[in-house]
């Protein structure tokens, strides 16, 4: 006998019919797609050509990598992670040494290369986690120091969100009222997908408008349809990717690698939340340390060959939830249409058709949402701010992060060799230097499952 959709839990989604399994994973393919085709939109926007095809490609491939390394038990998609967006912005910036006059194309492979070495440290952390327990090692990873670090990856990237809405400021505040609509009083899959809903319906009035004559000057002052459609009529229908194999730098590595702090703090909220959802306690069984391996080995591959890195996925945890389907088949049917949608370049010049307006007005609210999770992460966790210790170290961890940030990081010579280290590199390890050294640290992992899931960056 088939169970219905929505009123009891559904662990084995084979009962439901094939068709019935076809469309929970449309559902679920929708519920990444706005935010894992954002990312790629955004880093364009620095200056770095990542590829949505290419993004696409490996967000399938790194969901169906993290199932093998989970043994198939954990329903988790893996779509492009946030975390990183400020480190993609700061090697766009750099200029000094070998980076002084290099292109985009050349700084995105670099960039990449410090996705790999981060995607690595996936791998130390969870062979610790193996090795010590996580109580152990989450010690010297507080919220005091995740939560300011989350912080300063929204803050930083402000910027560019305002210079994006600028270009039209109309366009942009509606994808945002249309972001904050879903978000506040949507219902069931509308709550779910809100950056998908903003972009959508904001690019529907972009056409209306387009069609109604609007226009707007390009880079060259000469003025352009508000939507251009000229790169999709030249795309080909079906093509392959366009690979970028990883360089590595150290100035790249010290930009992309700290950020793995607040990706892994990430990864177990996300599994925090995804635990909680389906009354499986995934930390233990499979364990973290293999939900770690395989996201870890997902993002080090994927920036291997041109992808950006990728992290659990909030939104499809949304999906679970509102469904009750928790058979992690319907998740890896989704990775399968991510794939075959990843070879269509028509298809990565019609998301790239998007107006620059429009990406300013979700990234507005996206930013503004990311250091909003960071200030819930200390505050869900109880962090006492009347302890000078913990005043202290997110004192030197704002100043250092933002204060470097404006003035391009720290940049020093080693062996003839200049090196960079950004202003979030610097604020992780003076955070995490400070947390260790100052008396006072009682944060213990896993007292409270609300703690734990609160530094989930999908989770809006």
């Amino acid at each position: 006998m088939k169970k219905e959709l929505g009123h009891e839990a559904i662990y084995d989604a084979r009962q439901l019919g094939t068709p019935r399994m076809l469309v929970l994973g449309l559902q679920h393919m929708f519920a990444m797609f706005g935010a894992t085709v954002l990312v790629p939109i955004l880093v364009q926007g620095y200056g770095l050509p990542l590829s949505i095809q290419t993004t696409l490609l490996f967000a399938g491939l790194g969901t169906l990598l993290f199932h093998v390394c989970t043994k198939m038990k954990v329903p988790a998609f893996l779509g492009s992670s946030f975390a990183y967006l400020g480190g993609f912005e700061t090697v766009a910036k750099l200029d000094a040494g070998k980076y002084a006059g290099m292109s985009g194309d050349e700084k995105l492979a670099y960039a990449l290369g410090g996705i790999v070495i981060a995607g690595l440290l996936y791998l130390v952390l969870a062979l610790l986690f193996k090795m010590l327990g996580a109580k152990k090692v989450m010690r010297y990873f507080p919220p005091i120091v995740t939560g300011p670090m989350i912080i300063m990856i929204g803050l930083n990237l402000s910027g560019s969100a305002i210079n994006n809405a600028a270009t039209c400021w109309w366009l942009a505040l509606i994808a945002m009222a249309i972001i904050v609509v879903a978000n506040i009083w949507g219902k069931g899959m509308v709550k779910i997908i809100p950056i998908l809903l903003g972009v959508v319906g904001s690019y529907l009035v972009a056409l209306i408008a387009t069609a109604c004559g609007a226009q707007l000057p390009d880079a060259n002052g000469v003025m352009q349809p508000l939507v251009n459609f000229a790169s999709v009529s030249k795309a080909n229908l079906i093509g392959l990717q366009q690979f970028v194999i990883a360089k590595f730098d150290v100035s790249a590595i010290l930009v992309m690698a700290p950020i793995a702090i607040a990706a892994m703090m990430e990864h177990i909220g996300d599994v925090s939340a995804i635990s909680s959802t389906t009354g499986r306690n995934f930390i233990e069984d499979p364990g973290l340390h293999r939900t770690l391996v395989g996201d870890g080995l997902a993002t080090a591959l994927a920036g291997m060959f041109g992808g950006p890195a990728n992290t659990t996925y909030g939104e499809n945890t949304g999906v679970l939830a509102l469904s009750k389907v928790y058979d992690p088949r319907v998740v890896r049917l989704a990775a399968v249409y991510a794939i075959i949608l990843s070879f269509s370049p028509k298809f990565d010049a019609l998301v790239n058709s998007i107006p620059a307006a429009i990406v300013g007005g979700v990234s507005f609210i996206l930013y503004g949402m990311i250091s909003a999770v960071g200030v819930r992460n200390i505050v869900e966790n109880q962090v006492d701010l009347t302890k000078s210790r913990n005043l202290i170290i997110a004192a030197v961890m704002f100043v250092s992060g933002l204060g470097f940030s404006s003035v391009g990081g720290i940049t020093f010579t080693v062996g003839g060799a200049a090196v960079t280290l950004s202003g979030l590199a610097i604020a992780a390890l003076c955070g995490v230097i400070l947390n260790a050294v100052l008396p006072g640290n009682d944060y213990v992992f896993g007292v409270s499952v609300e703690g734990d899931k609160s530094a989930d960056l999908g989770s809006y």
